[in-house]
This record gives structure tokens, C-alpha cells and sequence, in this order.
């Protein structure tokens, strides 16, 4: 099924094969990609240490733009949890992986409260590490795996 506007949105930290998983989907997927980046303020709430903003976002425009063409993408900083999820009428589905779920429920929820349309939920399953562990930035901070899985000695 292909449509007009699809929905990404992440902190996309440590730019790994999981998120390259999710980015594969929504392109795949939408003509157009409404993606959006946690704002440096949103990630610290969370009480962990990320990358900055700047660095974040960089580096996943350099990999969209090369990979999937810079005219399908809309790139914006989010806020808050929902960003223009919860108010955008073109937008038709939502890219998650089974973490981000339950969040895409909450604006499907949100969504069928104002009067929009809900937006297909498409889930894309866990990327694994080679210790069959799913791939997350956590995982590369912490100096398990790299951004591609492998294992790194002693982490």
C-alpha cells in the first residue's frame, strides 16, 4: 500500500541499522515522510545522555538525502511526544517499532478525539544484534554493540 504523507519520529541517536530498518519502511511506504527529531530539551527529560541536536540531525538528513532523495522528506524538530502527529490531517500512517507502538495508539487515540482520520500503524520489527538482542542506541552508548550489531570485545 503506498501513501501520501507517512510519519517517522525518534530521537535517532547513534544512527543504527534500526533506524535505517524504520527509515526503509516510511520511504518505502509514503511519497512524502514527515519525519521528526526529539528536540535536545525532550531528550534530556528522559534523563539520558545523547547526542546533541545539531549532531542528530546531520547526520540522519545526510543519510536520507543520499539514500531516499532530500524532495520526500520533511524534517522537523518535535517538542513533545506526538509533534504534528496528532494535528495533521494529510498525514496517513505511522512508521514504529514494537517500543514506539503503544505511543502511535496513544496518537491514533488523540487523533479520533479532534475528528481526524487515524493513521495506519505500520510496525517494523526489532533489528537484532549478533547476540540476538535488538540494536538500540542505548546498547551502542553503552559500548555493547556497534551501530550495526556487531558485538564490540569487552563491552
Amino acid at each position: 500500500m503506498k501513501f501520501r504523507k507517512v510519519a517517522l519520529g525518534g530521537t535517532f541517536d547513534h544512527l543504527h541499522d534500526g533506524h535505517l530498518a524504520l527509515l526503509r519502511k516510511a520511504f518505502e511506504v509514503g511519497d512524502r515522510v514527515y519525519l521528526g527529531v526529539c528536540s535536545d530539551e525532550m531528550v534530556q527529560s528522559k534523563g539520558c545522555h545523547v547526542q546533541p541536536l545539531g549532531q542528530r540531525l546531520g547526520r540522519l538528513l545526510e543519510v536520507v538525502f543520499t539514500e531516499f532523495g532530500e524532495e520526500r522528506v520533511e524534517a522537523v524538530v518535535i517538542r513533545d511526544p506526538y509533534g504534528p502527529a496528532i494535528s495533521d490531517p494529510e498525514l496517513e500512517a505511522i512508521v514504529v517499532s514494537p517500543e514506539t507502538r503503544a505511543r502511535a495508539e496513544e496518537i491514533n487515540r488523540i487523533r479520533r478525539e479532534r475528528g481526524l482520520k487515524e493513521l495506519e500503524i505500520l510496525e517494523v520489527p526489532f533489528v537484532l544484534a549478533e547476540d540476538g538482542k535488538p540494536i538500540s542506541s542505548s546498547r551502542i552508548r553503552r559500548g555493547e554493540i556497534d551501530p550495526h550489531g556487531r558485538l564490540i570485545k569487552g563491552g
